[in-house]
């Protein structure tokens, strides 16, 4: 006993020589008088920082107003200004350099929206007017462009290489103190359904991300661009812990389309999903079945059609990617542009089959009302389920109308949805075209207002 306490006894000694804290001391010339450099990301951030910027931009936003206010009438008869009620506005961001020669800078959507002016602010303190260069409001990117010299690039990394506890840098300008370094690791990847933007598929951490830091690089320990700071959770507008980064190459895809196009043109299959629950999954013989879209419906004439692709297909794979629930299945074809070609793995009754699909051109989902009737001019009219981003949404939304137009006489609001034209189901601009052609003389619309819904006639 005696000797085995003793080897306890060394070994004791031995890990605490090897501990945290052991190492801290021979490493302080206060206690040991070493001078071996403690671990520091100071080297990586020197590096690095410089190709993050501030952005600070102004621009001018019109104020709605009472329909009664647009009246010329009115604004003559009170005296009102005929110029409409506008309000200037300013905000503070962050963004990335990502080619040093051109000038490119990555940053979000939403901080440069209806900026008139953008001024770029540099690590070395140099003042930069930008241009915008093409902006994706559904993905919250947006690539700026600087004229100047001796610029510093943040190099990429792979996004999709991350880990969940993989360590990780914030780079930002949060309420516009400056230039501020935040560290934390992944908490989650994949996060979507937030409804923060239209496609989503954000890196989660607990790196500090306040107001201000959007825009700017979320790095790894060797400083490559992983992401791009986007979004917190928090009750009162601060950071709690849970802040979401667009992954890098999601971004650096549609920078790539931003730069080439000026804008990102996304195609679609044209087909209606829903997630492949246990309970379907059992209910197509597939219970040991694990992620996956089912389809629920096939739109006549759509790149899914041509594809052959039928009701009760499960989607589990599309160019080689897993595809968990409909959101990635939307990212990923989101991401496609025009005249590309993807690859599906599908399951059709039980057995396994690969689809070639081309994505094709998105039917017209925006357009004046007078292109349908001309009872209905003044109205703006969009698909519902794309403008409100609701597979289940059926008809012609009426987005906007004009005051004592045709439209409004003819009792359309704002917000009506027109889900048949003489007795026809629609729900896009040729099908409704057809039914009013198939109808004769008057048109008789259905309309859901709200909770309520209501025949309308137009002659």
């Amino acid at each position: 006993m005696k000797a085995l306490s003793a080897a306890y006894a060394v070994l004791f000694f031995y890990l605490a020589a090897l501990s945290p804290l052991s190492l801290y001391a021979a490493a302080s010339p206060d206690v040991a008088g070493a001078t071996s450099p403690l671990p520091s990301l100071a080297p990586m951030l020197e590096k690095t920082t410089p190709g993050v910027v501030n952005i600070a931009t102004r621009g001018t936003v019109r104020l709605k107003s009472s329909p009664l206010f647009e009246d010329p009438f009115f604004r003559h008869f009170f005296d009102m200004p005929q110029r409409p009620l506008e309000r200037r506005t300013q905000s503070l961001g962050s963004g990335v350099i990502v080619d040093a020669e051109e000038g490119y800078i990555l940053t979000n959507y939403h901080v440069i929206a209806s900026a008139d002016e953008i001024a770029v602010t540099l690590n070395d303190g140099r003042q930069l007017t930008a241009k915008v260069v093409g902006s994706d409001p559904d993905a919250d990117v947006a690539v700026i462009q600087v004229e100047a010299e001796d610029l510093t690039a943040v190099p990429w990394g792979n996004s999709d290489q991350l880990r969940v506890g993989d360590f990780v840098v914030a780079i930002g300008n949060p309420f516009g103190l400056g230039q501020t370094v935040t560290s934390g690791i992944v908490s989650a990847l994949g996060r979507s359904g937030l409804g923060i933007e239209a496609y989503e598929d954000f890196i989660q951490t607990d790196a500090s991300i306040n107001p201000g830091n959007s825009g700017g690089a979320l790095v790894d320990l060797n400083g490559r661009l992983i992401g791009i700071n986007t979004a917190i959770i928090g009750p009162a507008g601060g950071n709690i812990g849970i802040g979401f980064a667009i992954p890098a190459n999601m971004a650096r895809q549609i920078m790539n389309q931003l730069i080439k196009h000026g804008e990102v043109r996304r195609g679609q299959l044209g087909i209606v999903i829903q997630d492949l629950n246990p309970e379907l999954a059992k209910a197509f013989g597939l219970e040991m079945q694990r992620g996956g879209v089912v389809i629920s419906r096939v739109e006549s004439g759509s790149a899914a059609a041509e594809a052959g692709l039928k009701p009760g297909d499960i989607i589990t794979e599309v160019n080689g990617q897993k595809i968990k629930n409909s959101a990635d299945i939307r990212n990923v074809i989101g991401l496609q542009r025009i005249g590309q070609v993807v690859n599906m793995t599908v399951i059709r009754d039980g057995k396994k089959r690969t689809v070639k699909a081309v994505i094709a051109e998105p039917k017209l989902t925006v357009f004046k009302g007078e292109e349908l009737h001309p009872r209905l001019e003044g109205a703006q009219l969009g698909a519902a389920d794309v403008v409100l981003k609701q597979d289940d949404a059926r008809g012609l939304l009426v987005m906007e109308i004009e005051p004592y137009s045709p439209a409004a006489a003819s009792g359309l609001r704002q917000g009506d949805i027109i889900t048949s034209i003489n007795r026809q189901s629609i729900s896009n601009l040729e099908e409704a075209r057809r039914a009013i052609k198939n109808g004769g003389r008057g048109v008789l619309l259905n309309i859901q207002r709200g909770n309520a819904a209501l025949f309308m006639v137009l002659q």
